[in-house]
């Protein structure tokens, strides 16, 4: 069985070093790019990312090991083929993922976690869910071991994902080249994803290739500076709030549900969605102001 490093472990002294140095860049401009409590909370909530990792990611890899058994092919490890097909392989499934983490309420209550803050910095790249392996986001990549990429390579390839991601979460960088900006994301195409504007949202899902949104007809250039957070913000440094919230959210209103499709609805239906009107998805708040 092959060992593969733990890549986001050691890069941890690494996000320290960049945070303090754009913490040092910001109070040198006079920019407010960070608040103590908002750091702070995302960088909770990144720990108990990880300490939940410990527990949730032994299942997810004993579960792709046991897919990987029933394999129809075998894509070596050992061959730089391999690798190049896993990091498309990777990429494509995190895009759909995140993209269905938008669209159904399920998978939003989990990545909702992310979005939280109103500050667009490197601590909030770390603003990272507790329950997202609890509730199945791995499923997009189950085909992958059943395909024939090895368990292993699969965790090598989300770790270098998340690696990639967390530099793009910074105000300091304004734009790339335009052949840079057309293939990969960068902090121009994120900053568009985090705006709760309605022209941002639910666009740019990319982890590392933003030629999936061109593809899908989800791409949103930047255009203006974002209004970021929540369309409804959360207005809290708990990170245990934080955490849970959408999740109380969607139990309140099933408690308020007075049929089975309503459940149904309010579960993976898309986030906004509500049986009496009184919130509103973003495709009909978009209908809405096209009117």
């Amino acid at each position: 069985m092959p060992q593969f490093p733990n890549i986001l472990l050691h890069a941890i002294p690494g996000f320290i070093l960049l945070i303090t140095v754009e913490v040092l860049y910001a109070v040198k401009m006079q920019k407010e790019l960070y608040e103590v409590k908002d750091a702070a909370t995302s960088i909770s909530l990144g720990l108990g990312n990880l300490l939940t990792g410990l527990v949730t990611k032994g299942f997810i890899a004993l579960l792709f090991a046991f897919i990987y058994e029933y394999r129809i092919f075998t894509i070596p490890y050992t061959i730089w083929w391999g690798w190049v097909l896993c990091f498309f392989a990777d990429d494509f499934s995190y895009y759909w993922m995140h993209r269905c983490s938008h669209g159904i309420r399920w998978f939003w209550a989990s990545h909702s976690v992310h979005h939280t803050s109103e500050h667009y910095n490197l601590a909030a790249a770390l603003r990272q869910t507790w329950t997202g392996n609890l509730t199945g986001s791995f499923l997009f990549w189950s085909w992958m071991p059943f395909v024939g990429f090895h368990p292993g390579m699969i965790f090598l390839m989300q770790s270098a994902s998340l690696l990639y991601q967390f530099w793009i979460h910074t105000e300091t960088i304004r734009k790339f080249p335009k052949w840079f900006e057309y293939i990969f994301n960068t902090p121009s195409h994120h900053r568009v994803h985090h705006g709760s504007d309605i022209e941002y949202l639910d666009k740019n899902h990319a982890g590392t290739l933003i030629v999936w949104d061109r593809l899908f007809g989800t791409f949103q250039p930047e255009s203006f500076r974002p209004t970021y957070g929540l369309t409804k913000n959360v207005h809290t440094f708990n990170p245990v709030r934080v955490a849970f919230h959408e999740w109380i959210n969607i139990g309140k209103d099933l408690r308020k549900s007075k049929k089975f499709s309503h459940i149904l609805h309010y579960l993976f239906g898309a986030p906004g969605w509500s049986h009496d009107g009184s919130t509103k998805t973003t495709k009909e708040i978009r209908k809405e102001l096209k009117k």
